[in-house]
């Protein structure tokens, strides 16, 4: 099956190859295709395999060329230009421009000078000495590359939730309808909605393990088989892996707590239930303590209602496994979430019945970052505000790029630029069903300073402030820096405070538990952004900064209507941080939130 995420992925390198070749204007284009596809809400390769161009025509930015890439593509595997780019320019561009950094053009000066074509090259003539030789490099360039391969190495092998989660949510599609499947459910990493993921882990349970693979193996979208036997099965679909497991029904409940992870949660519960005479792996929980074994020792296997293998496995009294909430009942524990299962105080609090009553997708009432194309959004004012109205939204916030460090080419607004949209902005929300707040993303610079007028100030009704420059400072000075932010009584909501991209750029370290702090004091929100190349801040984060009585906003930084659709990801990434409604401006009611903004 050829995602979206694929298509962007392949105009995304044509773009990254154009630029190394120093080719300009086209590579803009090709990436702003990109963004369009990727977030597209469709599945574009279905539509085109059954003959509709028509959806290539109406995606902003897809042009005749792009199109007929993306064709050829969907019908062929590949695209003969960009591979033409590939022999002339043999370089591992994905891998090489995740480097902080090196971005297309600085990959294409190394290859032309150097032959560097891999990381493994790249660090080679890094520790040689003889990246720093080259026109425009130096020693500071060159050491900036050795310390971060570790990262460039590490990030290439996992993938955006934001783009796996889609998968899985068709193959869990799919295992529904198939008549030997009694429940299925995803689990590992995708299920604790971690940021990157490995694999799609999937768990089904059935009374026909074999005919469930076989199913499995027979679906359209799988490319290829990986391996497969009675219980499990793993199959490429696209560019990812699908990791299928099928237990009996009576394990469902255990498997699925076991596989969900995370290795720090299962080994911190497993010693919850040791202390308390109790056994837990992927079979059930089972009551060791030596009444229990002395009772269980007369039974046989099948008085436990499962089959007769692991025996090892199921010593003792089988008191839970059908469910995964029994498994933590057993134990005198309220179910965790898996957002939580990271081993950071869940089980203390869940024995403690103090779980917190996580933030839901439908608490969220608004959106206070989003562009249009008055930055480097995609649509207009109207355009956006509907689409929020369309949404239920209360309230809706427009917060375009005021220029600045780290703000591309001309796409950000001047002062004067900056008045005439809020005007504009006025105009729509005079006619709009929901209120619509003017507001502006300012550029927090090296100091933490933001470069707005007071006329401006005076004017917006928000202000998003978020780091897009001098994203290598060290922890102590990116901490002093967004906590010199927070404290800036301008300033709403520090946006996406490391700056950091995932699989691309590690962004700023720092302190969240001060930065949470000095928010808290000074009535500023943290921003959990859901674009799914950021989600920044992150669960730890939020939790430290909640926990110093910070409050975040989920915020979208949409650039297009379908792009609201994001906020699934900022939802799921603050339960992470134990987010409940209350710590999320967005989902107060109107006057309070016009009262923390003012």
């Amino acid at each position: 099956m050829t995602t979206n995420a694929e298509i962007a992925a392949r105009l995304e390198e044509f773009a990254d190859l154009l630029e190394a070749d120093d080719v300009e204007y086209k590579p803009r284009a090709y990436r702003r295709a990109a963004e369009n596809v990727r977030a597209h809400p469709s599945p574009i390769a279905d539509r085109v395999a059954a003959g509709d161009r028509e959806v290539l025509e109406n995606i902003d930015g897809v042009g005749d060329a792009i199109s007929a890439k993306i064709g050829e593509y969907v019908e062929t595997g590949g695209i003969e230009e960009l591979e033409e780019l590939r022999g002339e320019l043999p370089i591992d561009i994905a891998d090489i421009t995740r480097i902080e950094g090196v971005g297309p053009k600085t990959a294409g000066k190394l290859y032309r000078e150097l032959g560097v074509e891999t990381l493994d090259d790249l660090e080679e003539a890094a520790e040689d000495g003889e990246v720093q030789e080259v026109k425009g490099f130096g020693p500071k360039t060159e050491q900036n590359i050795l310390e971060n391969l570790e990262f460039a190495r590490t990030v290439g092998q996992r993938q955006l939730l934001g783009e796996a989660r889609p998968l899985a949510d068709d193959v869990l599609a799919y295992l529904e309808g198939l008549e030997a499947v009694e429940r299925c459910e995803v689990a590992g990493s995708i299920r604790r909605w971690r940021e990157t993921i490995g694999d799609v882990d999937v768990l089904a349970s059935t009374a026909d393990g074999e005919a469930v693979v076989e199913g499995l193996l027979a679906w359209d979208s799988v490319d290829d088989e990986i391996e497969s036997g009675p219980e499990k099965a793993s199959v490429r679909v696209g560019e990812s892996r699908v990791d299928l497991r099928v237990v009996v029904p009576a394990e469902f409940g255990s498997a699925l707590q076991y596989f969900t992870g995370s290795k720090d949660h299962n080994v911190a519960l497993r010693n919850y239930a040791i202390d308390r005479g109790m056994k837990l792996n992927e079979y059930g929980a089972f009551d060791v303590s030596s009444e229990a074994r002395s009772a269980s020792s007369s039974r046989t296997e099948s008085d436990n209602d499962v089959e007769d293998h692991e025996v090892d496995q199921r010593v003792g009294d089988r008191v839970a496994g059908d469910t995964e909430e029994g498994m933590y009942e057993a134990l005198g524990l309220d179910w965790i979430p898996p957002e939580l299962r990271t081993d950071r105080g869940e089980i203390e609090a869940a024995a403690a019945g103090e779980l917190p009553a996580l933030l839901e997708r439908d608490d969220i009432r608004g959106d206070l970052h989003t562009h249009t194309e008055w930055s480097d959004g995609n649509t207009s004012v109207e355009a956006m505000v509907e689409a929020a109205a369309d949404r239920g939204y209360d309230y809706f916030g427009i917060a375009d790029h005021a220029e600045g460090p780290g703000v591309v080419g001309d796409m950000g607004l001047a002062d004067d630029d900056i008045l005439e949209q809020v005007e504009e902005i006025r105009a729509v929300g005079d006619d709009a069903e929901i209120e619509v707040f003017a507001g502006i993303e300012a550029n927090v610079d090296a100091a933490g300073e933001i470069d707005l007028s007071d006329d401006v100030i005076d004017a917006l009704d928000v202000i998003v402030a978020s780091t897009h420059s001098a994203l290598s400072q060290d922890a102590e000075a990116a901490t002093e820096r967004l906590v010199r932010a927070v404290e800036n009584p301008a300033i709403d909501v520090l946006g996406h405070p490391s700056g950091r991209l995932l699989n691309e750029r590690s962004g700023l370290e720092f302190d969240a538990t001060a930065l949470g702090a000095a928010a808290a004091d000074h009535d500023t929100a943290l921003e959990v952004n859901s674009n799914p190349r950021r989600l920044d801040l992150w669960g730890s984060a939020v939790q430290a900064a909640i926990d110093e009585g910070a409050v975040i906003a989920v915020n979208t930084d949409a650039h297009r209507p379908a792009t609201l659709e994001y906020v699934r990801w900022g939802v799921h990434t603050a339960r992470r941080g134990w987010a409940e409604p209350a710590d999320v401006i967005n989902t107060w009611e109107l006057a309070a939130l016009r009262q923390f903004l003012h």
